[in-house]
């Protein structure tokens, strides 16, 4: 048993080591993704059950062995890591304020219609005990809508107060996965019951992934579900005259490019004369550099390992324009509507590098506020359910979305 014990507080230890400091390197960035991924999210959950058996195995064989003194020095290293990595998620609140007030301007807060209280800004510690029983009672889905024929690579979800409301504004949702994988059923959730909960229409769309689809099919998707937002969003409560995007990682990606190319027919064929304009964009660890035009490692390793091979299928040197045009790097314009990028500093799916550009690049054309949280300690796919870090998170972006809300209004 206490060799056991040593191997669980080994195995741990390197866990919440590469949370802390990820491996490096291109090729590492998957395994440290999923290594590091749930160690940080999960962090209070880790450190109660390393301490607990730090605590059993004590009460059982105390420290009579090298191998009982090895483990608890690992077990004490190990909960000392993962109060840092608490410590690191509970910067999120201030950063996503800080990014807020920096690009609205130090007074957003008075403008909103309900400003946030303490209860608000709290961790809520509550919800967090069991983060993967993501239910709301205040919430209804409407599941498998069609908003374009095809199956059910075509299918929406719709998030709506259980109360009938009229003329809401609309957020729509863009899962991620490489837009290889996974669902509208698995990605947003606790952004999506939030908002709904609120007083917001939510919509969690499909769409066609790869290697079956090639891009631009993707693309052009999302924009056939947002010409079913504008037209039939009024039967659920929403107001189709606000229409914000979020996404993550690869729905990031989709999220952004949304938004920068409004009614573009090449990415609407058949349907050109549809208004595609969306009014906010969210985009949560996006990727923004999809033709690898800024020279970084990262992006280079990516076009040629996934995108050429899996995704768009052509050569990305002899085709490179469609790569471009395929961008949001390479896409930004002066028409962008307000952004909130949100982006992990230790993401090593997409290094945060890439963010940074985009945002700079941003910033230097766009008429409208570009806010830009960089958090802490936070690895890709950080608010897939809920913990400290997302939950911060989460109330953040529904501030800023009610200012762009509020400021659509105001004219």
């Amino acid at each position: 048993m206490r060799p056991r014990f040593l191997t669980r507080r080994a195995i741990q230890l390197a866990l919440t080591a590469n949370a802390l400091r990820p491996l490096p390197g291109e090729r590492a960035a998957i395994p440290a993704f999923f290594a590091g991924w749930l160690t940080n999210e999960l962090a209070p959950h880790l450190l109660a059950l390393t301490a607990a058996d730090t605590a059993a195995h004590l009460a059982r064989h105390g420290l009579r062995s090298r191998s009982d003194r090895a483990g608890l020095a690992l077990s004490m290293a190990s909960m000392a890591g993962l109060g840092a990595l608490i410590a690191d998620a509970q910067r999120a609140r201030g950063e996503v304020e800080h990014a807020l007030a920096e690009a609205l301007g130090e007074q957003y807060l008075e403008d909103l219609r309900r400003p946030p209280d303490p209860k608000d800004l709290a961790t809520p510690w509550g919800q967090l005990v069991m983060p993967f029983r993501m239910r709301n009672p205040e919430v209804r889905r409407d599941r498998d809508v069609a908003y374009a024929p095809g199956g059910k690579r075509f299918l929406l979800d719709i998030y709506r107060p259980r109360e009938t409301v009229e003329g809401r504004p609309v957020l729509l949702q863009i899962h991620g996965g490489a837009w290889m994988v996974d669902s509208k059923d698995h990605q947003g959730i606790p952004l999506m019951q939030h908002m709904a909960q609120r007083g917001w229409i939510g919509v969690a769309v499909n769409y066609p992934l790869s290697p079956k689809a090639h891009w631009p099919d993707h693309i052009v998707a999302i924009k056939r579900a947002v010409a079913w937002i504008h037209e039939h969003i009024d039967g659920y409560g929403g107001d189709p005259a606000f229409l914000a995007a979020t996404g993550g990682s690869a729905g990031g990606h989709l999220a952004a490019l949304l938004a920068l190319t409004p009614n573009d027919p090449k990415l609407q064929p058949g349907f050109e004369d549809e208004d595609t304009t969306i009014q906010a964009c969210v985009p949560h660890y996006g990727v923004y550099d999809f033709a690898a035009t800024s020279g970084a490692k990262a992006s280079e390793y990516r076009l040629k390992t996934l995108l050429a091979r899996f995704v768009v299928g052509k050569d990305p040197v002899r085709f490179h324009e469609d790569y471009v045009a395929a961008s949001p790097l390479d896409r930004i314009n002066d028409k962008a509507p307000p952004f909130f990028v949100i982006h992990g500093e230790r993401d090593t799916m997409v290094p945060v590098a890439e963010a940074r550009e985009f945002v700079r690049r941003l910033r230097a054309v766009s008429p409208n506020p570009v806010a830009y949280a960089e958090i802490s300690g936070a690895q890709h796919a950080f608010d897939i359910f809920p913990s400290i870090r997302s939950a911060h998170v989460v109330r953040g972006v529904e501030r800023f979305l009610e200012w762009a809300y509020l400021r659509s209004l105001a004219g």
